[in-house]
Parts: C-alpha cells; sequence; structure tokens
C-alpha cells in the first residue's frame, strides 16, 4: 500500500480566464458554469477528484477584481481568503504578454503568501509560441512560481501534465469526502447555477450581473419521475425585467427550456421548469439580500 496524498487547492485569476473551464474539465463533471461574460463564479465552490493514491479538493473562486457593490465586496473577500488557506495556488493568466492592471493586483496578494503558486497560462491554442513564451517570461519577471505550465483548458492540451504536477506537490493525508462525491453544494445550488448560466448566455452585459436565482423547492412527483422545481429569477429594474421576459414571453422561454435540458442530465429525470421574475432594486447593495441568497 502506498500512501494516500490528499490537499486542498484554489484556482484564482482574472475574470473570464478559463477557471471554471479547467475545474470542469479535471473533475469530468460540470460543476462551475462557464460563461464569455466576466465574474461569473460569486461563491467558492468545492469540487472534489479522488483516485486510488489520492483526493484532491478544488476551490473554485470569484475571479479577482476590484468590486464595485457589496456583492463585489463579498466575492473579493471569498478570494483572497483562501490563499492562506490552501495547499496550492493555481493562477491562471491568458496569454496576453502585457501585465495589466487586474493581473497587478494579484500579484500584490501572492507576494504576501507563502502557499506554492503554479503559473498557468491557459488558451494557448488562440496565439502563437512566441506570444505564450514573452508572457511567462513577462510574469517570471514579478514573482517567482513553483512550477509555469502552458495548457488548453478547453481542449485538454497539457491538462494531465498539470494534473500530475498538483499531485506530485500534494501532502501525505486523509480522504476528507467519501470517493462518489463530486462536489459539496447541494443540487439546488447547481440547478439555481445553471439557471443563471443560460441567463448569462442569452442576455447583453449589464442585465445577467444583476441578476440572481433562488430555487425555491424542488420536489419528484407522488405517481411520476418528474421533478418538479420551481425557481425566481432576481433583478435589480422593471426594464431588466422586461428583457428577462421577452417579446412575448420568447426569452424567458428560450432561458427554460435550454437550462432544463441541463438540468434533466445532472439529476437523471425529467424535469418541469417554472421560473418566475421578481424586481430586487440594487440588491448587490443589500447585506440581508445577500445572505438570503447566499452569500455569506
Amino acid at each position: 500500500m502506498g500512501t494516500f496524498k490528499s490537499g486542498f487547492i484554489t484556482i484564482i485569476g482574472r475574470p473570464n480566464v478559463g477557471k471554471s473551464t479547467l475545474m470542469n474539465h479535471l473533475i469530468g463533471e460540470k460543476i462551475s458554469i462557464i460563461s464569455n461574460k466576466p465574474q461569473t463564479t460569486r461563491n467558492t465552490i468545492q469540487t472534489i477528484l479522488t483516485n486510488d493514491n489520492y483526493q484532491i479538493v478544488f476551490i473554485d473562486t470569484p475571479g479577482l477584481h476590484k468590486p464595485k457593490h457589496k456583492l463585489g465586496e463579498y466575492m473579493m473577500k471569498v478570494a483572497t481568503n483562501t490563499l492562506r488557506e490552501v495547499d496550492l495556488i493555481i493562477y491562471i493568466i491568458n496569454p496576453d504578454e502585457n501585465i495589466g492592471p487586474g493581473d497587478k493586483y494579484i500579484l500584490e496578494q501572492l507576494k504576501d503568501v507563502k502557499t506554492p503558486v503554479f503559473l498557468v497560462i491557459n488558451k494557448i491554442d488562440t496565439v502563437k509560441k512566441e506570444i505564450i513564451a514573452q508572457t511567462i517570461e513577462n510574469f517570471k519577471n514579478v514573482l517567482q512560481f513553483d512550477e509555469v505550465i502552458p495548457i488548453s483548458a478547453l481542449k485538454g492540451d497539457n491538462v494531465n501534465t498539470l494534473l500530475n504536477l498538483i499531485v506530485d506537490k500534494l501532502p501525505e493525508g486523509p480522504q476528507y469526502f467519501p470517493g462518489d462525491m463530486i462536489t459539496d453544494q447541494p443540487e439546488k445550488f447547481i440547478v439555481g447555477e445553471i439557471i443563471r448560466e443560460k441567463i448569462l448566455h442569452n442576455l447583453d452585459e449589464e442585465v445577467p450581473h444583476g441578476t440572481a436565482v433562488e430555487v425555491i423547492s424542488m420536489k419528484k412527483g407522488e405517481h411520476s419521475d418528474i421533478v418538479n422545481i420551481n425557481a425566481t429569477i432576481y433583478c435589480e429594474k422593471e426594464s431588466h425585467k422586461s428583457i428577462i421576459i421577452g417579446k412575448e414571453g420568447k426569452m424567458i422561454k428560450k432561458i427554460g427550456q435550454t437550462a432544463r435540458y441541463e438540468i434533466e442530465r445532472l439529476l437523471g429525470n425529467r424535469v418541469y421548469l417554472d421560473l418566475w421574475i421578481k424586481v430586487k432594486k440594487d440588491w448587490r447593495d443589500s447585506p440581508s439580500t445577500l445572505q438570503s441568497l447566499g452569500y455569506k
């Protein structure tokens, strides 16, 4: 019997660098929502990868950014608090070559922690090798990294190499979670995140970031295998509510249909999804509303 290794790893980076895409690829299941819009992840989401020899608990945090409201402040507190509480930090960047204000902010945070840091350059399939090499050089001039790994999280390029390096860095430890458990989040949370993802995919810029989803109930019918789900979409303005509903209700219908398809795959059951829309003005700056929606 070999030694068992385990540890907690946080994945950080600017918004929209592919943190959730990487974690979903490593786990083999879609747990974190994916969007081309920034600040998609709002909570700390733990996903678990268990092997005969190791267990890795990945922590997907909100993208580090300068907060503009109380929700943003909450997200930043969540992200920065994890840096000192984990065994390894995976810092993901895009191959942009230059270090912008967002990455300068992150690098400053990393200078104050003693946790090992892997620099992961994502989306290497989108640029020339010369740009990747220059990006690596620029970042190495600012901070000493334990490993530097170029990958494509979307295509899976070099992801196994990254995983092997992570396992090498893990300390010996216990199995914290059951072997068949892949996330610490309840099904209601994941269902709500799937609905929110479809809002992000189908609506423009500011409206999706002013929305939140609360799953009110999830019940299986007494005489059928259909799961009845009742969820409320909160938005900040009446005009946003009209946009979410869409002309003749087409947008809310589209959101519901695409969400239902994915929820059915998650639950393994047919789903009846009932979506309601309510206006909560400035909910992102209301501590009580944030707490009721799970941002504690």
